[in-house]
């Protein structure tokens, strides 16, 4: 019974909390500018994160958005009712305070607080301040309480944020405008991946969350929108680790009248502008490794790094040579995969990804990586199809679109005959695609870029689920 009252009593103080508080500053503001505000009465709202007693005087370090500061509580200025409140106030409580802005005997920028108001209860401790937020599938599925005790973590979703804003700025300035295509989609296509399927009740039938923008783009280039770009949410149902996560953001662009050679232009423009934008140089260190921006970025072919690794011509042997290659090198190949163009990418994923720290397009890809992409202008042995690398993370993905819609009939046939023979990374036939092509489709060029791999490097960080809010976790067992 005594804890229903209580409870009952702490549902009730909550509920007569303020809806609003007005806050002038913010603690980053207030520190930074310090010689502007010493003396000013200011105020601000946050989450407590430490709270310090020494007698007659309280110390409770706030938490906004923008960062810490202090806020100095005296009895003398409060009253022995305020400052009662004051000493009741725990870890995670939110309060607004309202005081003059000084600095402390050891220096530190603080508010001297002549009134407050508390305007949330923390009913729940906050992790120990000593030892943080350490376990780490908690701090992902947990990421509220990630956020609030690891200021590194706030950092870079406010870089994420800020790379996503300049993406856009650049691609605008460029002439292109900002769709949204359909994700949830009746036939799924523009990759080699395994989709996730889900049924519509009203129309009785199956669909696939999208795993590209790629064709639904496309057909906007062919409804005669010559510069468009999406960022939006894919989906592939694969591997959750260090660089895949089945619901990840990816950025495409599509420009008519161009081919692979001026979306490469394109991209290192983007790239090395949003570096710049965010950091203030083209020159930054992942992972202990330093990495250049400034463009132009070097340039390798796929065939041309693979058969010095290996010393010999890739191109022209056989399957069963090519297989024989990754078995010597102790590429492992999964009964499926035992084709030749999962085999020449899992050899260049061995040998050569690795070892491509700064920013590289890899070109000229081997045909059979992709059914959507032109031939090689004069080699048809190989595609026009560029992979962007850095800090050994490919992060883009672009072609000379293929516009033929019987050879584009032809590949997508390919492909569902290799999905018969076991291959689980095809694309299925999308006959309503081909006939959006048979109206005519311009020569065009378009690119994918990986917004959370391109992340990654720009924030130091190891794995995607750095960089993604909240990303998937098993489910804890209840």
């Amino acid at each position: 019974m005594a804890e229903e009252v209580n409870t009952e009593s702490l549902k009730e103080f909550i509920s007569s909390l303020p809806y609003t508080y007005n806050r002038t500053n913010t603690a980053k503001d207030i520190k930074e500018n310090y010689a502007k505000h010493e003396n000013a009465t200011v105020s601000v709202a946050g989450r407590a994160l430490a709270v310090r007693k020494a007698g007659k005087i309280v110390f409770i370090d706030l938490l906004d958005w923008s960062g810490k500061i202090q806020a100095y509580f005296e009895f003398t200025t409060l009253g022995e009712k305020e400052f009662s409140m004051v000493k009741s106030m725990n870890p995670g409580d939110i309060l607004g305070v309202e005081g003059t802005v000084f600095k402390t005997h050891a220096g530190e920028v603080s508010i001297k607080v002549k009134s407050f108001k508390q305007l949330s209860k923390a009913i729940r401790p906050l992790p120990d301040k000593w030892h943080g937020l350490q376990n780490v599938e908690l701090r992902y599925r947990k990421r509220y309480l990630d956020l609030i005790m690891n200021p590194d973590v706030r950092r870079i979703f406010t870089i994420r944020s800020k790379v996503t804003s300049l993406a856009r700025s650049f691609l605008e300035g460029e002439g292109f405008i900002e769709v949204e295509t359909s994700v949830l989609q009746p036939i799924y296509g523009g990759a080699n991946a395994q989709p996730f399927k889900t049924h519509v009740n009203t129309l009785n039938e199956e669909h696939y969350l999208r795993i590209a923008d790629e064709l639904y783009l496309k057909r906007l280039i062919i409804g005669g929108f010559e510069k468009v770009f999406e960022v939006g949410k894919d989906f592939r149902n694969e591997d959750v680790d260090s660089s895949h996560n089945p619901e990840f953001t990816q950025l495409e662009w599509y420009q008519a009248y161009a081919d692979y050679e001026q979306m490469m232009s394109l991209t290192e423009h983007l790239v090395s502008y949003i570096v710049r934008g965010i950091f203030g140089t083209y020159e930054i260190t992942h992972q202990g490794k330093k990495m250049n921006f400034r463009p132009p970025f070097k340039r390798l072919k796929f065939v041309d790094s693979l058969n010095k690794a290996i010393g010999k011509d890739t191109i022209k042997m056989s399957d069963k040579e090519l297989l024989d290659v990754a078995d010597k090198h102790g590429v492992k190949m999964e009964t499926w995969e035992r084709n030749r163009a999962h085999t020449f990418d899992k050899l260049f994923k061995a040998l050569i990804q690795p070892n491509l720290v700064d920013p590289t397009f890899i070109i000229d890809y081997p045909a059979g990586f992709t059914t959507l992409c032109r031939p090689k202008r004069g080699d048809p042995s190989l595609i026009e199809k560029f992979e962007l690398f850095a800090g050994g993370i490919k992060f883009a993905n672009a072609y000379s679109e293929l516009n033929n819609p019987i050879i584009q009939k032809e590949n997508f046939e390919s492909e569902v005959q290799k999905n018969k023979e076991g291959d689980k990374e095809t694309e299925p036939m999308d006959m309503d695609f081909i006939e959006a092509m048979e109206y005519g489709m311009p020569p065009t060029g378009g690119v994918g870029l990986g917004m959370d791999r391109f992340i990654m490097i720009l924030t130091d960080c190891s794995s995607m689920k750095e960089v993604i809010l909240f990303p998937l976790e098993k489910r804890e067992k209840a």
